[in-house]
């Protein structure tokens, strides 16, 4: 394989596993959502929440995340889509920077929604075939709706 297949199969395969945690989120598929992540991986939201008046401190291993974000989003539907990868990589890590746009409705309720616009700054490292989250930096760009959705009012 030439270094610019191997390079270009690896950047793929970087925004894939930001794929695995949003589609892990949607599906409430702890496994998938664990699977974006390494075993000591960070998930810092604080930034975002920070901008909605809340302190959310950073959340840290792999299962204790998947938990954490499965309970928070467990009284919504949500739909979180991924766009504008841009991804370097240097050996066995990378970087992505990247935007989500993050749906959220009340479930029984879909007259009412939050939608957030977030940027995420991701750094990977490989993990045999995959590569996996080691740190995630969120933070929101804009917000739309009423925000008191995620807080199950």
């Amino acid at each position: 394989m030439s270094d610019t297949t191997t390079t270009l199969t690896d950047k793929l395969a970087v925004v894939e596993t930001l794929y695995r945690y949003a589609a892990g989120l949607d599906l409430r598929d702890k496994d998938l959502l664990s699977s974006a992540f390494a075993e000591g991986g960070v998930a810092d939201f604080g930034p975002a929440t920070r901008k909605a008046g809340h302190e959310y401190p950073p959340i840290e291993g792999r299962e204790t995340i998947a938990t954490a974000l499965l309970a928070s989003l467990d009284h919504l539907d949500t739909t979180h889509s991924v766009s504008n990868p841009r991804v370097s990589i240097d050996g066995d890590t990378a970087h992505l920077e990247g935007i989500v746009a993050c749906q959220h409705l009340p479930k029984g309720d879909h007259s009412r929604h939050v939608l957030m616009t977030n940027r995420y700054d991701v750094d990977l490292a490989r993990s045999g075939d995959v590569w996996v989250i080691s740190r995630v930096t969120v933070d929101n760009a804009w917000t739309e709706g009423d925000p008191t959705v995620l807080a199950g009012i």
